[in-house]
């Protein structure tokens, strides 16, 4: 079971990841309260482990400025979280040779049959929202996941936190967990909320 922690933005966010260490941190490069400047994320990255890959969350980037940002950052992996076609994706990945994952905002099976032919590597699947593109805390629809599960990797967000990462896994048996509002505290990450989801994904 993949583990990522979304939005880390603080050095003592950094120090909180490395004590409970997942395989990807996420640096939101889209504007939110979580986001970050590519030279941040680059700073940022100094410190991590070496074995923790970067992800650079985007929405509806430029695509100039998302290959800039991701040069500048070092990150691992582009994770888009907006509305990018596959036209979009095809020329990200004519200029970038790492993964590339889409995020989805699940409604129905069609918004999931739908992403699973993107030329994607994985998808993110989360709540779905009218008026936000993620980072609601809203929980995602883990029944419509679950009874249609994409042929494609996928990590399951939305919503998640120590109350219910158990059961989502037991419902959906995603590839990967990604949290973000689940291990904050007061719009912080809280490094009890991290180690707490850590030990009760890996027992550690």
């Amino acid at each position: 079971m993949k583990l990522k922690f979304c939005g880390v933005r603080r050095p003592e966010d950094i120090a909180y990841v490395n004590a409970a260490p997942p395989d990807y941190v996420g640096f939101v490069f889209a504007q939110s309260r979580r986001q970050v400047t590519a030279g941040q994320a680059a700073a940022l990255s100094e410190h991590l482990r070496p074995a923790i890959q970067t992800v650079g969350v985007f929405v509806n980037e430029p695509l100039e400025r998302l290959l800039a940002a991701a040069e500048t950052a070092g990150l691992s992996v582009l994770q888009l979280h907006g509305d990018e076609d596959a036209r979009y994706i095809e020329a990200v990945r004519r200029r970038w040779h790492g993964p590339v994952w889409k995020a989805v905002r699940v409604r129905a099976a069609a918004d999931i049959r739908e992403a699973e032919r993107l030329p994607v590597d994985a998808l993110v699947l989360d709540a779905f929202s009218p008026h936000a593109y993620g980072g609601t805390g809203q929980t995602a629809d883990f029944d419509v996941i679950a009874r249609n599960r994409p042929s494609l990797p996928f990590f399951l967000a939305g919503g998640i936190s120590a109350a219910n990462v158990q059961d989502a896994i037991r419902a959906v048996q995603p590839d990967g967990i990604d949290l973000s509002g689940g291990i904050e505290t007061g719009g912080a990450k809280d490094a009890e909320k991290i180690k707490q989801i850590y030990q009760l994904i890996r027992g550690a």
